[in-house]
Parts: structure tokens; C-alpha cells; sequence
């Protein structure tokens, strides 16, 4: 067991499983092209089934309601697009790895696009039939947090 615990709450990982009807396709789409790194892969002896676990870093859950989702879309893409969920990475180089993505056999939703929030998003149709963002932040978290409307419900109220 590898230890992420550290100053996590109860909750130490975040794991999205991802069934892909082109497994091959899949894993060299997220890990040779996207570049997670590959933590851990098992195949059952005899049976055909495989998985392979993909270390993306550090993972939030964002929970956002209908009206930010909406926001969003607009921000993004310029119409509603998302489906309830959507995956997000974020990327040092964003419109490189998007381009790089394309090329691999993602669909385009939008290009890169700069956010009020001052990331640089791109949308897209990936493997494993999830509809993925890749942002590239702009600003760090403290200077973000600095800026209207951004923060923790607990600093907002």
C-alpha cells in the first residue's frame, strides 16, 4: 500500500474506474499520450481481463449545480455540451497536449480557451467514452484565492 494520507481527511484516494470496450486504445490514449503514469496493471490468468491503474496526481472532486455547469459549458465550449460527468486533468501545456490528444484520436469539443478564472481549457471526446477537460492554471491557488468569489464556503460565509 503506498501511503497517501497524508493531510487527507478519512477519504485517501479517489479512484474514477473507467470500463473502455477498446482497452488498448484506452491505456495508450491516458498513459503514453496524456502521460499518467502507470501505478499498477493486473490481468486475470486465462480469463481476458485486464485493468491498468493510472496515477493522475492529486484528485479533487468538484460538485457543481446545474446553473455552474451551464457556466461552465458557456465559458468552454459556447453551448451546453457536459454530461453529468465530466473528467478534468489538469496539464502544464495546455494547448500542446490538447493538439497531442487530438492527434492520438480525441475529438476537439472546443480549443483551448482562456476562463474568467484564468485557466486555459480545452474540451474534448476521449476513450473510455469520457468527455474530458484539460486545463492549464494560470494563476497559482493563493493568487486565486485572492480574487472575488473564489475560496471555501466556510470563508465565504
Amino acid at each position: 500500500m503506498t501511503d497517501n494520507t497524508e493531510g487527507n481527511g478519512p477519504v485517501v484516494q479517489l479512484r474514477l474506474v473507467v470500463e473502455a470496450d477498446d482497452y488498448e486504445q484506452a491505456v495508450q490514449f491516458y498513459r503514453d499520450v496524456l502521460g499518467l503514469r502507470e501505478q499498477e496493471a493486473f490481468e486475470a490468468e486465462g480469463e481476458g481481463a485486464k485493468v491498468t491503474i493510472l496515477h493522475a496526481g492529486y484528485a479533487t472532486l468538484e460538485i457543481a449545480n446545474p446553473a455552474q455547469r451551464r457556466m461552465i459549458d458557456e465559458v468552454e465550449v459556447g453551448h451546453p455540451t457536459t454530461p453529468r460527468l465530466r473528467v478534468a486533468f489538469e496539464v502544464l501545456d495546455g494547448e500542446e497536449r490538447t493538439q497531442k490528444l487530438v492527434d492520438a484520436g480525441a475529438t476537439l469539443v472546443a480549443p483551448p480557451t482562456e476562463t474568467p478564472w484564468q485557466s486555459l481549457n480545452s474540451r474534448l471526446d476521449a476513450p473510455g467514452g469520457l468527455h474530458i477537460t484539460l486545463f492549464q492554471e494560470q494563476l497559482s491557488l493563493e493568487e486565486r484565492k485572492k480574487r472575488d468569489g473564489f475560496g471555501t464556503d466556510a470563508e465565504r460565509h
